[in-house]
């Protein structure tokens, strides 16, 4: 049986119950559902919910998969403490697509006038959301000149039964794929697959080179061939396994402003002009399961992180090999701060493993480079460092006009004086100068003297009697 949402929810009930909740009381899926998976954040709590009954439509909606490393380590077969570089590592060993004459994903085909997206649960996720919008969709679509496939989760706006305003972002390769087609005069055909297995997901999120290779890197992650099948309506592979998948046309010649979205930074998308895409089919299983993502919460900033950090990790060690760790802190919403740890050998290679890692993911805005003694995970950690091992008058690199993302409010144009796509970016350099220079111990206890205790040895509970003198003789 390939692994798909069916199978790793399987494993979670099973493994891990408290992970998972379902919901039996009717919802809205008017910010009622969202409001409370947000409930739960309040009380620090993350697990994955699943709403069997959503008003005015027929399908359960799943949210929050996402929104626990445990839960994403776990789908990659290990912990959270091995998790990005076996991210890294299954990200280097990509699988082909395996092609199949049917799957689960086509047992219910809805054509024409039928396919109706209205029938499905579209969500309004936050107050400030101009309507309702599929958060959880990636889509599937093809590079002209070369056929290689490009997957990514673009958000998609619902306008009315069979149109939507698609919102890739100008960096993102699926753009670079929509203004090919548009240039050859064409609309660009295109899926949007809606529930899979985490691996799916992740694997569309991961910042490969080029156009493409997003599916192969699913299959590397899963550890098995992904299954695919024929769609109904265009000339593209749909995961076989998967819950629901929307057929259509991505058009740059029909464009409509794009009305305002909670994205990962914790603010609404400003208004822009956005292109259609067009429904002309979706199919589905008999049972389908509606997945979707919690917007501008936790589950969009660790899905959006994990993946970033192992592609980061991989591609920085091609250039600076003895990068030890890379992490995206939720504290910089999972994107816009990135830590990295490094065994230094020569002064300059802190500024040169920024560097790519700016390459590899532009939404980033600080790179912060430790020694490798640092623990780029515990943010304390990270901070002394900047605090004992950076100065800023050595230390500090300031990058003006640097491509950006207009999701950050304090982004800017060209001319530095309006909201635009441009960002400042910095690099602070907080590892020690590199041998034979002289530097400072570390006061720590030594770490053979660590691993030789076990604290059940030591502690026990306190008791007041027990400061009581200790009787003479005894």
């Amino acid at each position: 049986m390939p692994q798909d949402l069916r199978t790793y929810l399987e494993g979670l009930t099973r493994e891990s119950p408290e992970e998972i909740y379902q919901v039996s009381t009717e919802v809205d899926p008017n910010l009622e559902l969202t409001g409370v998976v947000a409930k739960l954040e309040e009380q620090n709590r993350y697990p994955a919910i699943f709403f069997r009954r959503v008003k005015g439509t027929e399908q359960p909606v799943l949210i929050n998969v996402h929104s626990s490393y445990p839960r994403l380590a776990s789908a990659l077969g290990t912990t959270v403490d091995g998790m990005v570089e076996e991210y890294a590592r299954r990200e280097a060993a990509p699988r082909p697509l395996r092609w199949v004459d049917a799957g689960p994903v086509q047992e219910i085909v809805w054509r024409a006038d039928e396919a109706d997206v209205t029938r499905l649960p579209m969500l309004v996720h936050n107050g400030g959301d101009s309507g309702a919008f599929l958060a959880g969709a990636l889509t599937i679509c093809a590079d002209p000149d070369t056929g290689r496939l490009n997957a990514g989760i673009y958000k998609a706006q619902v306008l009315g039964p069979r149109e939507l305003l698609t919102y890739p972002d100008r960096s993102h390769h699926g753009y670079f794929a929509l203004r090919k087609w548009h240039e050859r005069g064409e609309p660009m055909p295109a899926v949007m697959v809606i529930g899979h297995h985490p691996g799916l997901m992740m694997a569309s999120v991961s910042k490969l080179a080029g156009i493409g290779g997003e599916l192969e890197v699913a299959g590397g992650l899963m550890d098995e061939d992904l299954p695919v099948v024929r769609a109904q309506t265009v000339d593209l592979p749909v995961p076989a396994y998967a819950e629901i998948v929307i057929e259509g046309h991505i058009r740059m010649d029909r464009t409509q402003m794009g009305g305002h979205f909670g994205e990962w930074p914790g603010y609404y998308t400003p208004e822009v002009q956005r292109p259609f895409f067009e429904v002309s089919a979706i199919t589905m299983r008999r049972d389908p399961i509606y997945q979707d993502i919690s917007s501008a919460h936790a589950e969009h900033r660790m899905l959006g992180a994990l993946p970033r950090m192992g592609s980061i990790l991989r591609r920085v060690r091609e250039f600076v090999p003895d990068v030890r760790a890379v992490n995206l802190p939720l504290s910089g919403c999972g994107r816009a701060h990135c830590y990295i740890s490094m065994t230094k050998h020569t002064d300059g290679e802190p500024k040169q493993a920024a560097f790519v890692a700016f390459a590899t993911e532009f939404d980033i805005r600080m790179v912060i480079v430790v020694d490798d003694d640092v623990n780029v995970f515990n943010e304390t950690e990270v901070l002394w460092a900047v605090a004992t091992r950076f100065d800023a008058r050595e230390d500090l690199t300031v990058m003006e006009n640097c491509m950006g993302i207009k999701h950050i409010p304090v982004a800017y144009d060209v001319t530095h004086s309006q909201h635009g796509g441009m960002t400042t970016k910095m690099i602070l350099d907080a590892t020690r100068p590199a041998p034979p220079a002289d530097f400072p111990k570390r006061a720590q206890v030594p770490e053979e003297v660590l691993q030789d205790i076990q604290l059940d040895r030591y502690l026990e509970p306190f008791r007041i009697e027990s400061l009581a003198p200790t009787p003479v003789g005894v």
